[in-house]
């Protein structure tokens, strides 16, 4: 994960939810919420920064992250 979002700095990333944050802890829940996901296979695009970033690699075990090139 960390390789492929760190090394090609696209100017969007795709995040979409594969898991449940059912059982998860409290500030997990707040970044996907963050993020913008609520439902399973929920996808969002976002700017490619690095509070955007920080917030997917504290939950990277509940996403799929697909960079966008322009």
């Amino acid at each position: 994960f960390r390789r492929v979002l760190f090394r090609s700095m696209a100017d969007k990333i795709k995040v979409t939810l594969i898991k449940s944050s059912i059982g998860n802890r409290k500030n997990q829940k707040e970044n996907l919420k963050g993020l913008g996901l609520k439902k399973i296979n929920g996808s969002r695009i976002l700017e490619n920064t690095p509070s955007v970033r920080g917030m997917i690699q504290k939950v990277q075990h509940l996403v799929r992250i697909e960079t966008i090139e322009n």
